[in-house]
């Protein structure tokens, strides 16, 4: 059988874009493959534009702590492929992934389809055939029109943070992105709303009335915060101090209330209180606020500095990154070095705005193996039209060695930030991958 590279460099060539919102193509093939996503276990649909991924990783380790069997769909990947999905808990094998790549492969027989339509395809085919209680599905682009939203009768459906990202896809404005995202909401079924900004949540508020479904909305059905360095979740019927997440950051807080309201939003997946306490402190999400203490490049890091490691790429990931980072400063006051590397999709002022007068140098770099990656220079331009003193170098490795001549006092704390890509490259580079 063919390996999964080799597949997926096939099924790259079946359409001539990346990106070609429809759900014209994955209805069809699912229809080809009989219908899998009908045959699902219950499926919580997950969109918005920044904290989906730390949402379902919280929900996971909810649920999977109360002893339910746990399917997820993720995009994109940090190192291997494989980690788009997971059943069961386990990561799929090389094995299972390519059968099922290659049965839709043959199916298809060569008809157009995006590369993410049918690994979402393959996904669905793969959840169908292992048992599990639930499915975590997360939307790739948008929502409306992805390729995940099939699912005709879902449990819950899930909208994180709403903010200005793929304008050219889903919009110049937060109403047409707001719009894309509400796209998921179903007739009747309940819409867990995380903090918006008030045209976002108007949007939405207007869906949810006209399909009738159910709102629970951050602020007004419910609340979560940081009280006393605990979480601290509240809706009408209860009141929860739970310890404070795992994950790193302020925005976490709003995370993990996310997904405690979701499923206190579903009577048949509320678990014990004691899983919501294990899964808030074990979920685990790589490459957000990540701390690398071991493997090749923490190693290269000025002795007695920090390593840390965050994919966010648009303005408002760049805000509550750079929060996470004014609350380290205030705990251990350290000189702060970013190394950068973006797209040229990406608002790279926008971005970078938010660390103006919090670091010390921004490292411009490239990102391996990707074709529409930003030159070192245009990041460095980029950093010194918002203030912020900027050099470039043409690796991570490198970055890391002009962080360590800089010479600064204390040892710095230095983030790598600005891509997924890049942070995938970071943690194979690294070696310390996804598991």
């Amino acid at each position: 059988m063919a390996s999964i590279g080799d597949i997926l460099a096939r099924l790259e060539t079946l359409h001539p874009k990346l990106i070609d919102l429809t759900l014209d193509r994955i209805t069809r093939i699912l229809a080809q493959l009989g219908h899998p996503e009908r045959r699902l276990p219950p499926v919580i649909h997950v969109a918005g534009t920044n904290g989906k991924g730390s949402v379902i990783a919280f929900l996971r380790a909810m649920l999977e702590a109360d002893g339910k069997r746990v399917h997820v769909y993720t995009s994109p990947h940090l190192v291997r492929f494989n980690e788009r999905f997971r059943l069961a808990g386990k990561l799929v094998s090389d094995e299972g992934l390519e059968a099922a790549l290659a049965e839709c492969e043959r199916v298809n027989a060569g008809a157009p389809l995006t590369l993410f339509e049918i690994t979402t395809a393959a996904g669905l085919l793969l959840f169908s055939r292992h048992p599990a209680d639930v499915v975590l599905l997360e939307v790739g682009l948008g929502g409306r029109l992805d390729a995940t939203n099939v699912i005709e009768q879902p449990l819950a459906t899930v909208i994180t943070p709403v903010a200005l990202d793929h304008a050219e896809y889903l919009g110049d404005n937060l109403d047409q992105v707001a719009a894309e995202k509400a796209g998921i909401i179903k007739e009747r079924v309940p819409v867990i709303v995380g903090p918006q900004q008030r045209d976002a949540l108007s949007v939405i508020e207007r869906r949810a009335s006209r399909l009738d479904a159910p709102l629970h909305i951050a602020g007004e059905d419910w609340t979560a915060g940081e009280e006393h360095g605990r979480l601290v979740f509240q809706d009408e019927e209860r009141l929860l101090d739970l310890p404070a997440p795992k994950l790193y950051g302020r925005h976490q807080f709003d995370n993990a209330g996310l997904a405690v309201a979701t499923l206190r939003a579903i009577p048949a997946l509320t678990p014990r209180r004691s899983a919501f306490e294990a899964g808030v402190v074990n979920a685990d999400w790589p490459a957000r606020m990540q701390r690398l203490t071991t493997g090749t490049l923490a190693l290269r890091t000025p002795q007695g500095g920090e390593l840390w490691l965050d994919g966010g790429h648009n303005p408002d990931g760049g805000r509550v990154i750079a929060a996470a980072l004014a609350d380290l400063e205030e705990r251990v006051s350290r000189p702060l070095v970013l190394i950068v590397g973006m797209l040229s999709s990406k608002d790279c002022a926008g971005f970078l705005r938010n660390f103006t007068g919090l670091t010390r140098r921004i490292i411009a770099i490239p990102i391996d193996n990707q074709k529409n990656a930003l030159s070192p220079d245009d990041i460095a331009q980029a950093a010194r039209s918002v203030g912020i003193p900027a050099m470039t170098r043409g690796s991570i490795k490198a970055a890391l060695d002009a962080a360590e001549m800089l010479e600064l006092d204390p040892p710095p704390r230095i983030l790598i930030t600005g891509s997924l890509y890049l942070a995938g490259e970071v943690l194979k580079q690294n070696g310390t991958p996804p598991e």
